[in-house]
């Protein structure tokens, strides 16, 4: 039920039994009375965080150990995400090589992290963005196309086991 209460407009939410109870007869005569409707609450859906803390902490540790330059950009990104959800905290911003270096801290375990920033222009962002997200739901090992493989595979061992098969005459 909705009340307007001078300074401010009140609302009542009421089961149906002590609608039938209480409420039914008369609630249009109460003061401040405006307007009554039935509905059914829907508890809201726990929010979730798109990528899992976890997750994205576990796959920068991976990068790191990899130590593969395809991934500096992608290692960059997920370090500012941890550091964005308080999760790392840079330490200290050195510049080696001409390149800048953060050295990242994980607070609760002491872990120090070295980050290269890669200097991404605004036109590589979208290919690292789909990196990122890539490496989040893969992992480092995307999977291998299932058609591809097994179609080879059957193609290679045809002739061979056409040619050991014996021959009837």
């Amino acid at each position: 039920m909705l009340f307007d209460e001078k300074a401010d407009f009140r609302r009542s939410d009421i089961c149906g039994a002590c609608w039938q109870k209480q409420y039914s007869d008369g609630a249009r005569d109460r003061k401040g009375f405006i307007s009554y409707w039935q509905g059914v609450y829907e508890a809201p859906l726990p929010r979730t965080d798109a990528i899992q803390k976890e997750t994205a902490e576990s796959l920068l540790r991976k990068l790191i150990e990899q130590n593969d330059p395809h991934y500096i950009a992608a290692g960059y990104i997920l370090a500012v995400m941890l550091e964005r959800k308080r999760l790392l905290k840079v330490k200290e911003q050195v510049v080696r090589d001409g390149k800048r270096v953060f050295i990242y801290e994980q607070p609760h375990t002491g872990d120090i992290f070295t980050i290269i920033d890669p200097n991404l222009q605004l036109n590589q962002l979208e290919a690292v963005q789909r990196d990122v997200a890539a490496l989040l739901e893969h992992g480092l090992n995307p999977p291998v196309a299932a058609e591809s493989a097994p179609a080879e595979a059957v193609a290679d061992s045809l002739p061979q086991a056409a040619e050991s098969a014996p021959k009837s005459e």
